[in-house]
């Protein structure tokens, strides 16, 4: 009896490395491949009322399973999406197609828990089986010296507990070739932006044109840093700054919707070590894809609690809610010229450096005192490398509702400005109403008299807003 297996992508728009396309060419002779664009993902909103998948990133994920319709195809096979709710549409193809199994790739945080939760129950109904594999992770949970439950509260002792003892498994080849799909299953039409009511994305900044969704762009995106520019050898030094495409792999986006396996990555790394270099750099790019881990295992291990403003330690920090404040940091407009251009990039391009997204959190919640959670919402809608754990753990820690040993992350912004954008670049290519301020009063443009501000032509709650703070507010 010939079986027929379908593979449900989610998160994990490949095939390289591809542990449910894998076990079900394993297991069946004819694969159904199905996306589904969740109504609920792209068309819903947050809690506090933000599109839960803004442009930016509507448009890389469109992007990537158009790339993966593609590579099916040269496969022999196809892509099969729908528009709908995926436990709906799923169930529907698996009893369209007479299925013995729906393979996919587990989730774990509450949304997309309760999806496959559902999904699962109706398939037992008509004596299908869900099988569930791992895509997201450098390391297999089975592989890790304790259970879930028991993950070290802390990076520095979870990374010391596996980084020497835990191997990475070899990455899963892609299939070859795969049978085509029956004539009676309809394909169905990959969506547009503006399906989601989304407006065109421009493409006047680095950020829009060098992100472009799919598996063939994250490979080659991969080759390209480490292989033909050579960058990573000198990614520690330069990881910190905020403008322009080579300072990071910028392999997030690609990860986050898994155009990109992190066993990929890693083996990648470790060729170059052995043809390339081998320093504190391309040690610290694996350093990073243990940080993404040590965040889904606490997204796991502590379940809602991530999302809540009392975060993983239970810490209820007083906030004030005052949607003025929150607008005016939203939209780049505070005064504070770090502040202003890293919103502004992230308006714009639905991107913004780690660096910059530490100070932005910090100022919101340390020193606006708003909640953590609204920006947290806000980061969601716009990032176009959005992914739950890491972003709201992320928060978490600057928020001082997460397991960190440092409970001040709060940082000076002005130091931080003249530290890390020392000449301007950065704060001028996104404040072009700032590129006549010499360094003197670019990072504090509160500083200048009212000659000061005729003189370079910079006019303060006129071309370019008053400061929330003055400058006295970092030299408490």
């Amino acid at each position: 009896m010939e079986h027929t297996a379908i593979v449900w992508f989610r998160n994990d728009l490949r095939l390289h490395d591809n542990e449910a396309i894998t076990e079900a060419v394993q297991k069946a002779q004819h694969i159904v491949p199905v996306y589904v664009f969740d109504e609920r993902v792209f068309n819903g909103t947050t809690s506090f009322g933000f599109k839960k998948t803004d442009k930016f990133r509507a448009k890389f994920i469109i992007e990537s399973v158009a790339k993966l319709r593609e590579n099916l195809k040269k496969l022999g096979c196809d892509l099969v999406i729908r528009v709908g709710k995926p436990e709906v549409e799923v169930y529907k193809l698996a009893a369209e197609a007479k299925s013995s199994w729906v393979f996919c790739n587990r989730e774990r945080t509450t949304e997309e828990v309760k999806v496959q939760d559902s999904l699962e129950k109706s398939l037992w109904k008509i004596g299908q089986e869900m099988r569930y594999v791992r895509g997201k992770m450098l390391f297999y949970t089975a592989d890790l010296p304790f259970p879930v439950s028991q993950v070290p509260d802390t990076f520095t002792s979870f990374r010391k507990e596996i980084e020497n003892t835990v191997k990475v498994r070899v990455p899963y080849a892609a299939p070859e070739k795969l049978l085509p799909l029956n004539d009676s299953i309809n394909r169905g039409e990959l969506p547009s932006i503006h399906d989601f009511g989304h407006e065109y994305v421009s493409l006047s900044h680095i950020e829009n044109s060098k992100f472009q969704g799919g598996e063939d762009q994250a490979l080659k995106q991969l080759d390209y840093y480490l292989f033909e520019q050579k960058l990573l050898g000198k990614y520690k030094e330069t990881r910190n700054e905020m403008l322009g495409w080579d300072f990071s792999s910028k392999l997030s986006a690609w990860l986050a919707v898994g155009c990109i396996s992190p066993k990929t990555v890693y083996y990648k790394i470790k060729e170059y070590e052995a043809k390339v270099e081998k320093n504190d750099s391309t040690y610290w790019l694996v350093f990073e894809l243990m940080w993404r881990d040590f965040f889904r295992l606490m997204g796991k291990k502590y379940g809602d609690k991530i999302f809540l403003h009392s975060g993983m330690n239970g810490n209820h920090k007083p906030y004030k809610s005052n949607d003025k404040l929150f607008k005016m940091w939203a939209t780049g407009e505070t005064g504070i010229p770090l502040i202003d251009a890293n919103m502004r990039q992230l308006i714009s391009t639905g991107f913004m450096s780690n660096r910059g997204r530490q100070n932005v959190a910090s100022f919101l919640v340390n020193d606006l005192k708003l909640n953590w959670v609204q920006g947290a919402e806000y980061f969601e809608s716009l990032l176009i490398d959005y992914d739950p754990c890491s972003n709201y753990c992320n928060w978490n820690y600057i928020a001082g509702v997460g397991n960190d040993p440092r409970e001040d992350r709060y940082f000076n912004i002005i130091s931080q400005s003249k530290r890390y954008d020392a000449e301007g670049v950065y704060i001028k290519y996104w404040l072009p109403e700032l590129k006549n301020l010499p360094t003197t009063f670019l990072h504090q443009p509160d500083l200048m008299s009212l000659n000061d501000q005729a003189a370079y032509n910079v006019f303060l709650g006129k071309t370019y807003p008053q400061a929330v703070f003055s400058s006295k507010h970092w030299s408490k």
